[in-house]
C-alpha cells in the first residue's frame, strides 16, 4: 500500500510537473548533466538496484566459507537433515533373517518364578538374578546353533571373571570352543590418557574365551555433532587408527584391532558384502523394527516348543543377543530416536541390527561429494543463482517466495537422492542459508518499507495544504491523520458571516464537504456546505469556474424545487473557493435500510420505486442526468417516510467542465460507482437510461441484500438476480430486468414508462415481508442522516469484484438518437484525452502547486536501503 501511494504520488506530481513545463520545452535555458551528475546518479542506481543482491550474496560467502573449512556447526546441520530424511521416509521393512533375543524386562522378571518354585522352574535358575550365570548364553548359544542359526552374536560383555565361580565361565568356554567363529563376542573401547595424548584402548572378552576362536566385534560407534549416531562401526575404528599413527607413527603392538560387530556377526555367518567403502548406518526404523524375542524363551521348554517352534524360528537366521531393558541404560540418539516424531530410545541392540543389515544388504547412505571445497563452490553456485533470481525483482513477497521454493525444490532433491538413492548431497546448510536470506530480505524489506513510510509521511505533512496532496492524503488510510491539523483550523469557522462549520463529513478529488450551523436562522439550523478547490493558479481556469459555478447553482436551484430533492440554500465565493449551501435530509440512508439477511419485501420495493421514479423523471426533465443513483445517494426521510435523491455532484459537475473546457487542472477522475453504472457511462456517454439502470440495480440490491459486484452475470452482460428469490412476482422481475439490460436501447426510455409499468402491477398481493418503517428508525442521531454525498468527485469502486462489462467501441453508431444535452461529468476514459491537451493553455510561470508538486517529488526518497523495496506491495 505505501508502495503503491508513493510511485502514484510520484507519477501524478511528474506528470503535472511535466504538463506545465511543456509549453517552455523550446526554452534556451536546457540544463546539461555534468560527468559529476552522471557518475552520482550511476552510483545511487547501482546501490538502489544491487544492495539486496549484495547482502544475500555476503549470506552465501559465509556459508560457503564454513562448508569450505569444514565446520562443526555444518556437520550438525547435515545430519540433521539426515536424521529429518530418514524419520520423513518412515520405517521400511527390515531383513526378516536378522533377528533380537531381546534381555528384556520379561526375561529378567522370570527369576523369581524359580525363586518361588525352584524344581518346577529349574530351567529358570541361570537367570534367577543379574547379572546372570554365564551358564545361561551357554545353553542358548548351544540351542541356537543346534537350531540351525547361521550365528550368535552377543552384544554383552564379558571382560571380567563370573561372579559365579570359575567353573561357570569353563563352561561358556566350552561351548564357545564348539562353535568356534560362528559366535561373535562384544569389545568395547574406554579413553586412556597419555603423554601423547588422548587414546581408546580396547575392552576386550577374557583371553580363554578369545582363545576358543570366536570373532570379536567392536560396538563402539563415534557419535556425531548432533548427538546422535549415523556412521557405521568401521568409520570408527578407521579413525581410531589414524590416530594411532598420528601419535605413535606406526602401529601399536599387541593384538591387532577388532573389526566392527557388523564385519564380526557377518563373517562368523559366513555373509558376502560389498567391498566398497560403506560409512553411514541405513535405519531401517525405530526400536522394534526388527523381529525380537524374549531371552528366556531360549531356555523354558515351554516357549522354547509353543513360541519358537523348538528351535526352528531360527533356522538360517543370523540372531543378535542384546539387552532392550530400561533397567541397564543401553539406549543410544539415533534416528527414529528420541525425536519429535519418534519419542522412544533405541537400544544399542536395535543399533547394532542396523549396522549388520546395512552392510550386508550395500544400503549404506554414501555422501556423493566427500570434499569440503567441492561442496563449498556448489553452495555458492546455487546460493548466488537464488540471490540472482531475488534480485530480478522487487516484490517482497515473490522474493521472499523465490527464497522459499528454492529451499523446498532443494530439500525435495535432496531428500529424493537420500531416500531413493542412498546418496548424501549437502542440504541443510544450503537450506539454512537461504532460508535465512528470505527471512533477512523480509526483515530488511519491513524496516525500509517502515523507513520509506515515515520519510514519506514527513514529505507528506510538509505540504499537506495542497488540496492534490490532500486529496492523496484522503484517500489512504494510514496518512489521514495528517489531516487532522488542517481540519482543526477549520472547525469553528464563520463562511460568510452565517454558516459555521462544525463537522468536515468528507474530502474529495477538488473540495471538501462540510456539515455547518446557519446562524442566521433561529435555532441553529444544520445544512450541508460543499467547498469547490481549483487547483490552479490561472486567472482563466477561476474566472471559467466561477462562470460554470453560477450555471450549475441555477440548475441546482431548480432541482431544488422538487420536494424529494435537497433545496440549495445559498452559494457564494471565498478566498478563490467555491461554495454550496444545500438542505440537510433527516433520516436514514437506503444502503442503511438494506440487509444481507433482512432484504426489502416485493412490496416494499415497489414503493420505493413508485416514490423516487416521479423525482427522477423530474431531474431528467430538466437535461440533467443524476449518474450516480444507489443506495448510499437515497435517503428515506425521518418525519414523512418518503425517499429524497441526494448528491447530484455539482463539484464533480463543474470540476469535469473545467476539464472540458481547456483549463489545466491538475486531477479529474471517472464518475459512477462500479456495478451501478452501466457501460455505456463507464464509456463517457451517459444517457437517461442510465440512471433508469442504476435505479433498477439499486432494487436488486434491496430485494436480494446483495451488492452488484457480487452477481454473476451471463455470456450477453445481462445480471442474473432473480433465481435467489422465492415467490418472486413475474411481472416485477420482468420489470426490474428491463431496467437492467446491458444493452441501453432495449432499457425504458424514460422513468414514466417504468412508472407506468409499476402502476400495473397488482400491489395488494404483493408478498409483504416484515419491513422497518416506525419512526424510530428514521430519527436524525445516526452518522448515516449526515452522510448525504460526502465524498465529491471520489468514486466507490472494489477492484476485487467484478468489473462493468464495456460496450464494443462501434456502439455509438447503433444510436437511433442522441442523448440530450445535459450536465454530465467525464468518465475516465475522455479524461486522459483532455489533459493530454492541457499543456497549451497553461502560463509559463510555475504556479505554487507545481512548486509544491516538485518539492514533494524531490523529497520523495528513492529506492535505497531505507527507501521503498516494492513498488507493487
Amino acid at each position: 500500500m505505501i508502495v503503491r501511494l508513493c510511485d502514484y504520488l510520484k507519477r501524478d506530481l511528474k506528470a503535472a510537473m511535466f504538463r506545465s513545463r511543456a509549453s517552455k520545452s523550446t526554452s534556451a535555458d536546457t540544463s546539461v548533466l555534468t560527468a559529476q551528475d552522471r557518475l552520482s546518479a550511476w552510483h545511487r542506481t547501482v546501490v538502489a538496484k544491487h544492495w539486496r543482491f549484495s547482502l544475500s550474496a555476503a549470506l552465501v560467502a559465509i556459508a560457503t566459507t564454513a562448508i569450505g573449512l569444514d565446520l562443526g556447526i555444518v556437520n550438525l546441520w547435515e545430519r540433521q537433515a539426515q536424521s529429518l530424511f530418514f524419520e520423513l521416509r518412515g520405517p521400511v521393512t527390515p531383513p526378516d533373517d536378522i533377528v533380537i533375543l531381546a534381555i528384556d524386562e520379561e526375561s529378567l522378571s522370570q527369576g523369581q518364578y524359580y525363586q518361588e518354585n525352584p524344581a518346577r522352574y529349574a530351567a529358570l535358575q541361570p537367570i534367577e538374578s543379574w547379572p546372570w550365570r554365564r551358564q545361561a548364553y551357554a545353553q542358548v548359544v548351544t540351542r541356537l546353533m543346534e537350531s540351525g542359526a547361521k550365528a550368535v552374536a552377543l552384544d554383552v560383555f564379558f571382560s571380567t571373571p563370573s561372579n559365579y565361580g570359575p567353573a561357570d565361565d569353563q563352561a561358556f568356554a566350552d561351548v564357545l570352543e564348539q562353535y568356534g567363529d560362528r559366535i561373535v563376542l562384544a569389545a568395547n573401547y574406554n579413553n586412556i590418557s597419555l603423554r601423547q595424548g588422548n587414546l581408546s584402548e580396547p575392552s576386550l572378552p577374557l583371553p580363554q574365551f578369545r582363545a576358543a576362536g570366536v570373532e570379536i566385534g567392536s560396538v563402539t560407534f563415534r557419535k556425531e555433532t548432533n548427538g546422535k549416531i549415523h556412521r557405521l562401526g568401521q568409520a570408527f575404528l578407521a579413525e581410531l587408527a589414524q590416530e594411532e599413527a598420528t601419535l605413535f607413527g606406526e602401529p601399536m603392538a599387541g593384538e591387532p584391532p577388532p573389526l566392527s560387530f557388523a564385519e564380526a556377526t557377518l563373517k562368523a555367518a559366513r555373509e558376502s558384502y560389498s567391498n566398497r567403502f560403506q560409512e553411514n548406518v541405513f535405519f531401517y526404523g525405530p526400536g522394534g523394527s526388527f523381529t525380537q524375542r524374549p531371552f528366556w524363551y531360549a531356555l523354558d521348554d515351554d516357549p522354547w516348543q509353543n513360541q519358537l517352534q523348538s528351535g526352528r524360528f531360527f533356522k538360517d537366521k543370523i540372531v543378535i543377543v542384546g539387552t532392550t531393558a530400561t533397567v541397564h541404560q543401553d539406549f543410544h540418539e539415533a534416528p527414529f530416536s528420541e525425536s519429535l516424531l519418534y519419542p522412544q530410545p533405541m537400544a544399542g541392540v536395535e543399533v547394532l541390527a542396523n549396522t549388520v543389515a546395512t552392510l550386508r544388504e550395500g544400503l549404506s547412505p554414501t555422501q556423493l561429494i566427500r570434499r569440503p571445497a567441492l561442496n563449498a563452490l556448489i553452495v555458492l553456485v546455487l546460493g548466488l543463482t537464488v540471490a540472482g533470481l531475488m534480485n530480478r525483482t522487487l516484490k517482497p513477497l515473490s522474493r521472499l517466495l523465490i527464497a522459499g521454493g528454492s529451499v523446498g525444490l532443494w530439500g525435495v532433491v535432496s531428500y529424493g537422492a537420500f531416500a531413493f538413492g542412498h546418496i548424501i548431497l549437502i542440504a541443510g546448510t544450503p537450506m539454512i542459508a537461504i532460508a535465512t536470506i528470505g527471512v533477512m530480505d523480509l526483515g530488511v524489506s519491513f524496516t525500509a518499507d517502515r523507513l520509506k513510510r515515515k520519510h514519506l509521511r514527513t514529505a507528506l505533512a510538509r505540504y499537506a495544504t495542497s488540496p492534490m496532496i490532500q486529496e492523496i492524503i484522503s484517500q489512504q488510510d494510514d496518512f489521514r491523520d495528517l489531516l487532522d491539523v488542517h481540519r482543526a483550523g477549520i472547525i469553528g469557522t464563520l463562511l460568510r458571516d452565517r454558516y459555521r462549520i462544525v463537522q468536515i463529513l468528507g474530502v474529495g478529488g477538488f473540495g471538501e464537504t462540510y456539515l455547518a450551523q446557519d446562524t442566521l436562522r433561529p435555532g441553529n439550523p444544520v445544512c450541508v456546505v460543499k467547498q469547490l478547490k481549483i487547483v490552479s493558479d490561472s486567472l482563466k481556469a477561476h474566472r471559467l469556474a466561477r462562470r460554470l459555478f453560477e450555471a450549475e447553482a441555477v440548475v441546482l436551484e431548480q432541482l431544488g424545487e422538487h420536494r424529494q430533492i435537497p433545496r440549495l440554500l445559498a452559494y457564494f465565493e471565498v478566498q478563490q473557493s467555491f461554495y454550496l449551501v444545500q438542505e440537510m435530509i433527516e433520516g436514514k440512508l437506503l444502503r442503511d435500510l438494506i440487509s444481507r439477511t433482512h432484504p426489502l419485501s416485493q412490496r416494499a420495493v415497489v414503493e420505493f420505486l413508485s416514490d423516487l421514479l416521479p423525482v427522477i423523471s423530474f431531474v431528467h426533465s430538466q437535461a440533467v442526468i443524476h449518474r450516480d443513483i444507489k443506495p448510499s445517494n437515497i435517503i428515506r426521510r425521518s418525519y414523512d417516510g418518503h425517499y429524497v435523491l441526494i448528491d447530484f455532484g455539482a463539484v464533480k459537475t463543474i470540476s469535469d467542465k473545467l476539464s472540458r473546457g481547456g483549463t489545466p487542472v491538475t486531477t479529474t477522475v471517472g464518475i459512477g460507482t462500479q456495478g451501478y453504472m452501466p457501460s455505456e457511462q463507464a464509456n463517457g456517454m451517459p444517457s437517461v437510461r442510465s440512471d433508469i439502470y442504476a435505479l433498477g440495480m439499486t432494487a436488486i440490491e434491496a430485494l436480494t441484500g446483495k451488492s452488484p459486484q457480487s452477481l454473476k452475470r451471463s455470456e450477453d452482460g445481462e445480471v442474473i438476480w432473480s433465481h435467489r428469490l422465492e415467490d418472486l412476482s413475474p411481472v416485477l422481475t420482468k420489470i426490474i430486468n428491463k431496467m437492467v439490460r446491458y444493452d441501453f436501447n432495449q432499457r425504458y426510455p424514460s422513468a414514466q414508462s417504468v412508472l407506468n409499468d409499476i402502476k400495473q402491477l397488482d400491489y395488494e398481493h404483493l408478498p409483504d415481508a416484515s419491513v422497518a418503517t416506525s419512526d424510530q428508525n428514521f430519527m436524525t442521531p445516526s452518522d448515516t442522516t449526515y452522510n448525504q454525498g460526502t465524498r465529491p468527485g471520489v468514486i466507490d469502486t472494489n477492484s476485487a469484484l467484478e468489473q462493468t462489462q464495456i460496450l464494443p467501441t462501434d456502439w455509438p453508431d447503433r444510436l437511433n438518437t442522441p442523448p440530450p444535452l445535459t450536465y454530465y461529468r467525464l468518465s475516465q476514459s475522455a479524461d486522459s484525452a483532455d489533459l493530454a491537451s492541457d499543456s497549451a493553455a497553461l502560463d509559463s510561470a510555475e504556479t505554487e502547486g507545481e512548486k509544491a508538486a516538485r518539492a514533494v517529488t524531490e523529497d520523495l526518497p528513492t529506492d535505497s536501503p531505507t527507501a521503498c523495496p516494492d513498488p507493487l506491495a
